[in-house]
């Protein structure tokens, strides 16, 4: 596997992560994943902006070379390098404030890392067999605005998915401190009531998902009634 670390196609064997990188000591980073098909990066803009916003949320130092179209020649370089121009690709965009200092960081600037690997499916399969699900309670998800990004500190969502291999789950259903439905360990959730769509808002925590926008967006368009609000887990029983 080829790596892209800061514009430099690097091999797997050959890329170094020093003892002090603050990503490893602090969990001080963003990440991105996005799902590459049919020669495109799905929903590129979306993914590009909210990298953005979370660099900004987390006070990283945003590069004047960090462009969408820039970071996206970055992406497509790395798909080539691991000759996967052809096929289904889950890209992961990885930035990271650079190392020095402890809880306090030496300086704001930022490095990043580029992985690119392969999947089955080109185009998303909607799951007609269900799923087995239940809640997971050790834990709960504090509401605030550092809930709503992808962080390199996820440790959260690390505890949960044990959790769910432990018990045989195919997902757990997440809750914030109030004890309301957040979100699903890798997913945003909905609930459908008749012409009804329903998901929790983000200030109850949930990620600021790129598909949960996109869903919202197409289900306006199919005539559903989008309401954002609080429910318990109670809730998704009578969906």
């Amino acid at each position: 596997m080829f790596y892209n670390s800061n514009g430099q196609i690097t091999e797997g064997s050959q890329i170094t992560i020093g003892l002090k990188n603050r990503a490893f000591n602090y969990g001080d980073g963003v990440f991105e994943s996005i799902k590459f098909s049919n020669g495109r990066l799905n929903f590129w803009e979306d993914h590009y902006f909210r990298l953005m916003s979370s660099m900004r949320i987390v006070r990283m130092e945003i590069p004047l070379s960090f462009s969408p179209e820039h970071l996206e020649e970055q992406i497509r370089l790395t798909i080539e390098a691991n000759g996967l121009t052809k096929q289904a690709a889950r890209i992961r965009f990885v930035v990271y404030r650079k190392e020095g200092g402890l809880y306090t960081p030496e300086s704001n600037d930022v490095e990043y890392i580029i992985t690119a690997t392969p999947t089955e499916n080109t185009s998303y399969i909607l799951n007609e067999t269900g799923l087995v699900v239940d809640v997971f309670k050790d834990f709960y998800k504090q509401k605030s605005l550092l809930s709503t990004i992808k962080s390199s500190s996820a440790q959260f969502y690390a505890v949960a998915s044990v959790f769910r291999k432990e018990n045989g789950l195919d997902e757990c259903i997440l809750l914030n401190d109030d004890k309301s439905v957040c979100e699903a360990i890798s997913a945003n959730v909905f609930l459908v009531k008749g012409e009804e769509l329903i998901t929790p808002p983000l200030s109850d925590g949930c990620l600021k998902g790129v598909m949960r926008k996109n869903v919202i967006t197409a289900a306006k368009k199919l005539g559903y009634k989008v309401i954002e609000k609080s429910f318990s887990p109670f809730e998704i029983q009578k969906a």
